[in-house]
């Protein structure tokens, strides 16, 4: 399940816009704009979700920065989506017995919450071209949840490793890496690996040193270790940590195709 963010196109909030109290109208999803990994939402694409919501009887929540754990992020309910000419508009309830959704209610009336953002997966999506840029066409998505926030801390890394999986899996069907391209990325690796070897360094060279007597903690760790097959202890290793590493530095390379 992915997230998107937009700014907060705010319709209507409260009854001073024709609303009722703690109701609030916001276009949440904006079509043929090329947000910063390249994505469009083409029109039409919310078209059978919205259905399955209707369908299903249900009320598509509204949630607070997509807190799911917390029930008091859970501030209301969406009474009525429908695509629009600008994007997917919604009009919620928030629940204003919540302390939680009376805060963001006035934060959203007096514009000092200026993003929207829903939860969805891709069940449609494709590659396409406007005004001359390779985009990424979002053709049908299904729905979570929508919900005002702030810019969340997570929001480069989790864009930069939907941007690497497409372009990895765009040369997987065949697509052609122009030299501007290939060499951005090649320079992209390079500045990288220099990167992650310096603070590999700089964490060796941060390490205590190691004496030939066996400190108590070594000493515990060798009890616990379990024998590989051929009876010789199991060697530990920051393989964690290394992968880690190397899966930011693969999709930051990513990014920048």
């Amino acid at each position: 399940m992915l997230t998107k963010d937009f700014a907060a196109k705010v319709k209507a909030a409260g009854p001073g816009d024709g609303l009722e109290d703690g109701q609030f109208k916001a276009i949440v999803s904006v079509f043929g704009n090329v947000d910063v990994v390249g994505d469009v939402v083409i029109p039409g694409a919310f078209k059978n979700d919205l259905k399955r919501w209707e369908d299903s009887g249900d009320s598509m929540p509204v949630i607070w920065a997509h807190d799911w754990a917390d029930p008091f992020s859970h501030i209301g309910e969406v009474l009525k989506a429908e695509e629009v000419e600008a994007g997917l508009q919604v009009t919620g309830q928030l629940d204003l017995d919540n302390p939680k959704a009376q805060q963001v209610y006035r934060l959203l009336k007096g514009r000092r919450v200026t993003q929207f953002s829903f939860a969805y997966d891709v069940l449609d999506a494709g590659w396409g071209e406007k005004d001359g840029q390779e985009i990424y066409e979002l053709r049908e998505l299904k729905v979570h949840e929508v919900g005002p926030c702030l810019v969340g801390a997570n929001q480069e890394t989790e864009l930069l490793a939907v941007k690497a999986q497409r372009f990895a899996s765009g040369l997987k069907a065949g697509r052609v890496l122009s030299k501007t391209n290939y060499e951005r990325l090649v320079e992209a690796r390079d500045a990288l690996n220099a990167v992650l070897e310096s603070a590999e360094e700089a964490s060796e060279a941060s390490a205590p040193e190691k004496t030939d007597e066996p400190s108590q903690t070594d000493k515990a760790a060798e009890e616990d270790e379990e024998p590989t097959h051929d009876g010789a202890p199991a060697k530990s290793s920051d393989a964690t940590g290394s992968v880690a590493r190397r899966a930011l530095a693969v999709a930051r390379i990513a990014s920048l195709s």
